[in-house]
């Protein structure tokens, strides 16, 4: 694909893997130039640009921690740099701690909340100034705060306040042909969701929605790239993705 003035362009955080892994190489696909954002393993990062270069695509690798508004800004201007602007902004960068609440430990809650919400609020704030008109700001719920799942109870909290946020930017965003929404993944086989679960535990889950399967990161990436894309009449919303579990 030939990179031209009228391609878009996506920057993806956590894009070194998983969800964020698909997510980049889904929209590469669908012919935009991608920003695959890391935190800590540029290695992996590298991995998914030369995925996406040897396909055809665009990409570039970008670090930064996604609750530093310094290493965010950066970021995005280095995004803004190589390929001229921004038009999709996706923060599927995350962090999870289970415990129940009564035995949470606050520091691993403090962790989560700095990532979770405070890494969405510089992400979106920055993509809020950013992205360019007919864009698309995509952040990351989780089916969870529908599920009440025991022991979520930290992580949800952190998630909700994603969920709160939405319609406030979207509102926020008026006049600027920007749509602003969530997706809420259900049980998807990553190794965030699978980490510290045992084949019982997975299996039950993969069983607990309508069509007996964990969702995978492809099912994930496909509802980011409708809300990316296609999706202009979709906003202020949380998706939920999760093949009909909630």
């Amino acid at each position: 694909m030939t990179f031209t003035n009228s391609t878009r362009v996506a920057l993806v955080t956590g894009g070194s893997g998983g969800i964020g892994r698909a997510t980049a190489e889904r929209l590469a696909a669908d012919g935009m130039a991608v920003a695959v954002h890391f935190a800590g393993n540029e290695a992996r990062a590298k991995e998914v640009v030369e995925a996406i270069t040897s396909s055809g695509g665009h990409a570039i690798a970008v670090g930064g921690d996604v609750a530093d508004e310094h290493a965010m800004a950066a970021a995005f201007d280095e995004v803004e740099a190589a390929f001229g602007g921004i038009d999709v902004v996706v923060n599927t960068a995350g962090i999870m701690t289970l415990a129940p609440i009564a035995e949470l430990d606050l520091d691993a809650f403090d962790r989560m909340h700095r990532t979770n919400v405070r890494g969405t609020v510089v992400v979106a704030q920055q993509a809020a100034r950013r992205v360019r008109a007919g864009g698309a700001i995509v952040l990351f719920s989780t089916t969870v705060t529908r599920t009440s799942f025991p022991t979520y109870g930290g992580y949800v909290a952190t998630k909700g306040a994603v969920e709160a946020i939405v319609p406030v930017l979207a509102k926020e965003m008026r006049g600027r042909d920007v749509t602003v929404n969530a997706v809420a993944p259900g049980p998807t086989a990553t190794p965030l969701f699978l980490d510290g679960k045992s084949d019982d535990d997975v299996a039950r889950l993969a069983q607990a929605a309508p069509l007996e399967r964990l969702g995978t990161p492809e099912d994930i990436a496909g509802a980011v790239a409708f809300l990316a894309g296609p999706a202009r009449w979709t906003n202020g919303q949380t998706l939920f993705t999760n093949g009909g579990l909630a």
